[in-house]
């Protein structure tokens, strides 16, 4: 193949789900008259999503054996002056390993989905919704200006709103997908000051040409104040990344996003929506990399996610929401990484985290279908023998989670930590207190869901809502055994469990210490010297992991599953004995650190009370009153002067013609 990537193939990937998406959601539902059934509208989404996944295959190949790259514009939409808006495509090794990753990721979730939504009304316009979200990601990821990055931005983030909420009638999804759309507002502001930054500075949008330019910006500061403008415009580009992808404070809203369906959990979750900000943040490493600041601020928010985030899975019952809590946890991890300029490890366990997180949540929606749509733990237990499949999958996805040696995670966790420690940045030192702890904590929740749901004795007939209650589908309790899930659901477990385990073991090399990112992350090694160290303390991926095994974060980790073990399985009155003893800890986390309440009791009616102020005063008073009901009473109090003056009496107008030639003789004589 030639050195330049087709840009017909690369339009077909991106547009191939959105085809799929229209066909479902325009033919298969009340909107288009239901044309075509469920088996068609599912055939053409999942044929949509499988063919982009082909082709960004076959992209990527192309980009690691040949060096195969694009960027070009494909579509001009409008010039303003020198601005240029545009449509196009940028791959290199970055977008192609997203593209796969994303493309994947989703391709299962479409197939698991035929299972999972099987009984549901919304079927067909739920594979319209999913499709469309493959979309948005695939043009934000494959932009090349920051355009097109924010159009995926902002599509991504309304298609997530329409899935959270995808069961409308349900009055805690309709919260949950406003609280994710207004609270993601919140970091777009941010986000599109950066951007509105950048492009005044430096007179483009276009990727490229704003880095060019870089080290002019460098040597700016923001008018009127003695900030550098590069660490303004990073940190608003940062606050972008806070919302999309859950950094504290921004981070309420993913939790409340499990009103929506589990399969959407994994994708928001796994490879896209929460991933967006990292993937950002590393395209724009060569802005970061001229900001201490900024990357101290990144540290520093990546650590309190990757903590204090973790300590709320602890205490969670709820299966998907545990999921939901260590997502945010890993986010942090991401994010530590980025503040360290380890941008490429950032990256890796972004894609190590995409596989093994998709595998937990879609296990998750096994186990919920299994035991007849329940989403409690303590009322699981001993489903191993009943879902074998699920059982080992999720045992996998846990393993890889909690960073066990030669898996996945581990590859990419081990990385994080030790790339953090290299950093001699003021707030490493926090961010690496941080990520250690962090071991233990994820290691300790992620087995008190393993072994609560799949060991110890049988409490789902123990259930005192099994009569009554009814799941996210509306359907009631059963008080039949638990079962193993159909084919649809259990082969996109199985195909998730393989690069869990291996995929880090194979491209730890090519992606950290090779040329994989070498034309994609930019990393002053002067100055931030982790990845150096990192690289000279690499010696292949089988010395990596049995050195892990000596390493303090294994045996945080270990020390994470045995308390987990004799708490649950061992002495199960301890937790309940703990909780008495630290219940104002307890009474903190339950309430997620007052986060919510905070922003519902103080927040919104700080917020309303200033929009009603704008309003009263701004628009009623000045605007209305001052602006628009003044200038017609000024016109007409003149109107009304003007008017007495005009009678239409001819000896009215010659006095005073007589009159204004005296005036002007008096004058000019005066002059004289």
């Amino acid at each position: 193949m030639s050195q330049t990537l087709s840009s017909s193939t690369l339009l077909v990937i991106a547009l191939a789900p959105l085809a799929g998406s229209l066909a479902a959601g325009l033919l298969g539902t009340k909107f288009g008259g239901n044309v075509i059934g469920r088996r068609v509208s599912h055939t053409l989404t999942i044929f949509g999503v499988f063919l982009s996944f082909v082709l960004s295959v076959l992209t990527l190949q192309s980009v690691v054996v040949d060096g195969a790259r694009f960027n070009e514009t494909i579509y001009t939409w409008m010039v303003v002056g020198d601005l240029k808006m545009e449509v196009g495509f940028l791959v290199d090794g970055l977008t192609a390993m997203m593209m796969c990753v994303v493309t994947f990721v989703s391709l299962m979730v479409h197939i698991y989905t035929i299972g999972y939504m099987e009984e549901d009304e919304g079927y067909n316009r739920f594979f319209a919704y999913i499709s469309l979200f493959t979309f948005s990601m695939l043009m934000l990821v494959m932009s090349n200006n920051m355009l097109q990055l924010f159009f995926g931005w902002e599509a991504v983030g309304l298609v997530s709103y329409l899935l959270i909420g995808f069961w409308f009638n349900k009055p805690s999804a309709v919260f949950a997908n406003m609280k994710a759309f207004l609270v993601n507002r919140v970091g777009d502001f941010g986000f599109i000051l950066g951007i509105g930054l950048l492009a005044a500075y430096t007179g483009t949008l276009n990727y490229g040409e704003a880095f060019a330019k870089s080290a002019e910006l460098a040597t700016l500061t923001l008018p009127g104040t003695d900030w550098m403008l590069v660490t303004v415009i990073c940190i608003g580009l940062f606050v972008g990344a806070m919302g999309k992808s859950a950094q504290f404070p921004l981070h309420v809203w993913l939790p409340d996003s499990m009103e929506g369906p589990t399969p959407i959990s994994a994708l928001i979750h796994a490879a896209t929506m929460v991933t967006a900000g990292i993937f950002m943040v590393a395209r724009m490493s060569p802005l970061f990399e001229l900001s201490d600041v900024a990357l101290n601020f990144v540290l520093i928010i990546g650590g309190i996610t990757a903590l204090f985030m973790g300590f709320l899975g602890i205490i969670q019952n709820d299966i998907k929401r545990i999921v939901a809590y260590s997502t945010l946890s890993q986010l942090g991890y991401m994010t530590v990484a980025l503040g360290a300029s380890a941008y490429s490890v950032a990256v890796f366990h972004l894609m190590t985290h995409a596989f093994f997180k998709a595998l937990l949540f879609l296990a998750a929606g096994s186990v919920i279908m299994g035991v007849h749509h329940n989403q409690d733990i303590r009322w699981m237990g001993g489903l191993r023998k009943y879902m074998p499949i699920t059982w080992l999958t999720c045992l996998l996805g846990s393993l890889a989670l909690i960073g066990t040696p030669f898996f996945s995670g581990f590859y990419s966790k081990d990385e994080i930590i030790m790339a953090v420690h290299a950093s001699q940045l003021p707030a490493a030192g926090f961010a690496y207190f941080a990520v250690m702890a962090g071991v233990f904590i994820t290691a300790f929740y992620s087995f008190r869901l393993y072994f609560l749901v799949f060991h110890g004795k049988e409490r789902f007939d123990q259930n005192p809502e099994a009569h009554h209650g009814h799941d996210d589908h509306g359907h009631h309790g059963h008080d039949s055994k638990p079962h193993e899930t159909p084919w649809v659901v259990t082969v996109p477990l199985i195909l998730l469990a393989i690069p869990s385990v291996l995929i880090g073991f194979f491209t730890i090399g090519p992606m950290l210490f090779g040329d994989f990112f070498k034309d994609a992350i930019f990393v002053n090694a002067e100055i931030h010297q982790a990845m150096t160290l990192l690289g000279e303390e690499f010696h292949g991926p089988v010395a990596l992991a049995l050195h892990g095994f000596m390493a303090a974060p294994f045996w945080l980790a270990l020390a994470g599953v045995v308390s987990a073990y004799y708490m649950y399985m061992v002495n199960p009155a301890l937790p309940a004995a703990i909780k008495r003893s630290f219940m104002p800890i307890y009474t903190l986390l339950e309430n997620k650190y007052y986060m919510d309440w905070f922003n519902e009791n103080v927040l919104a009616p700080a917020a309303r009370g200033l929009g009603t102020a704008f309003w009263k005063v701004g628009d009623q008073a000045v605007i209305d009153g001052a602006v628009v009901n003044g200038s017609w009473r000024i016109v007409g109090w003149i109107s009304g002067l003007v008017r007495k003056i005009q009678t239409g009496y001819l000896y009215d107008y010659a006095l005073t013609m007589v009159l204004g030639i005296f005036v002007l003789m008096t004058y000019f004589v005066w002059l004289k």
